[in-house]
């Protein structure tokens, strides 16, 4: 029996997506999976560290770690219409010199994508790093002037009274012509073939499971996300779970590449960022 340590968010796509595997209604022969649920950039950190042998991560930290990290063909989220979203009050005149902004994370690739688009604005205001749940209440409370939204808050933010300065994913698929990869799931370079093979098919056989038996996916959802109605919940599941999540194929993975030669070019990623996937055998 070999113990993998397993990293995931505790989003919706992320929680639909393992379903199967964290109810037990999948198994996984030969393999013990440790599970720990965790915010994206919690889980960033933990790549980097070396804590889990496959965890969720974003395409901005593993491209900068390609020469440690494989990413798996199941389980990315990537696909149109799924980027960040660059928040404020009514009334803002947008970005400006000395706001303070509120960014998801140092390696997610929403701040990856903010210094692609806005690196010189940056230079003249303060960014801060929080948890991605914060920035939306930071905003209403005004503590600050703009906020970098992932995740379910792109469902919530009109209802908050937010607007939307800037659709980040939108700018990246209108320059690029390309889908928009955000996370993925990502092995460390140590594991075997025959572990990924037994790993890669398991959570396939997950995510097809909770296809199957939604109403079972939704309660795992909703324990690890409790303050979201269940359509925001579906909402979620609709653009975050698509085909690419089945399988990256190679649009995903010429996406993947794109935004690594780009923010090479931009002198956001020294070294090569040429990011494997592994295949199955």
């Amino acid at each position: 029996m070999t113990a993998l340590r397993i990293g995931l968010s505790t989003c919706p796509n992320d929680t639909f997506l393992f379903h199967g595997l964290l109810s037990g209604a999948v198994t996984t022969p030969g393999l013990e999976l440790e599970f720990e649920l965790l915010d994206i950039e919690e889980l960033n950190r933990g790549l980097l560290a070396g804590r889990f042998d496959v965890a969720k991560g974003s395409y901005s930290l593993a491209l900068g770690q390609a020469h440690k990290l494989r990413v798996l063909p199941v389980g990315s989220a990537l696909g149109s219409g799924n980027g960040p979203l660059l928040l404020a009050r009514k009334g803002s005149t947008g970005l400006g010199p000395n706001q303070h902004l509120l960014a998801p994370g140092e390696h997610t690739t929403a701040t990856l994508l903010l210094r692609l688009f806005h690196g010189e604005a940056l230079e003249h205001m303060r960014m801060e790093q929080v948890l991605f749940s914060h920035i939306a209440p930071a905003l209403i409370a005004e503590k600050c002037d703009l906020g970098l939204c992932i995740h379910e808050g792109r469902f919530t933010f009109t209802e908050q009274g937010l607007i939307c300065l800037e659709d980040l994913g939108q700018r990246w698929e209108s320059e690029t012509g390309e889908l928009l990869p955000l996370g993925g799931l990502f092995a460390q370079r140590n594991l075997g073939d025959p572990i990924l093979q037994a790993l890669t098919q398991a959570l396939v056989a997950s995510l097809d499971y909770g296809r199957a038996h939604p109403q079972e996916a939704l309660g795992t959802m909703q324990r690890h996300a409790q303050e979201l109605s269940d359509e925001v919940l579906w909402q979620h599941v609709d653009l975050y779970v698509n085909q690419w999540t089945r399988n990256l194929g190679q649009e995903g993975l010429a996406a993947v590449k794109t935004l690594g030669t780009r923010a090479r070019l931009a002198g956001l990623m020294a070294g090569d960022s040429t990011l494997e996937v592994w295949r199955p055998l």
